[in-house]
């Protein structure tokens, strides 16, 4: 079954339970995987919903720390109710020992040595590690890589 599936699957069942905040979620993750298909005159295969997925993650993490930095943690509740169920479409996480697995494994397979040369270690890790790890935190593995 492919995620596109299993999420309007999850939409009939929170339907069917009543689960108001489960179907309010899902609808909003299918209107952006539709918008996206519309806009680029493509259907999404589970990669690029996973991407949108992500997407929607980062804004209400945004959306959370401005909520708490407001004091308003009525909203920034709503957003974690949203953030728990946008994160079960994700795939199983990788481990930090996994992460720099593959950071060394792309180190000694373009042989940069260099900060200047970190473009080329994120472009074979990305697709590794897309929705399997926070790019940020990669990102910085990486930066400490190449200056030890």
């Amino acid at each position: 079954m492919s995620l596109k599936q299993k999420i309007t699957e999850d939409m009939k069942s929170a339907m069917r339970s009543g689960n108001v905040k489960q179907r309010d979620t899902i609808r909003l993750l299918q209107a952006a995987i539709k918008q996206r298909e519309v806009d680029e005159r493509i259907v999404l295969d589970d990669a690029a919903v996973v991407a949108v997925i992500e997407k929607m993650l980062k804004q209400r993490r945004d959306s959370v720390t401005q909520y708490e930095a407001a004091q308003r943690e009525d909203l920034a509740g709503l957003e974690r109710d949203e953030i728990a169920i946008l994160s079960a479409y994700m795939p199983q996480a990788l481990s930090d020992s996994e992460i720099e697995a593959l950071i060394a494994e792309a180190v000694t397979e373009t042989g940069s040595r260099s900060v200047q040369e970190m473009g080329k270690i994120m472009a074979i890790l990305k697709p590794k590690l897309a929705g399997r790890a926070d790019m940020a935190k990669v990102s910085t593995l990486v930066k400490a890589k190449l200056v030890n």
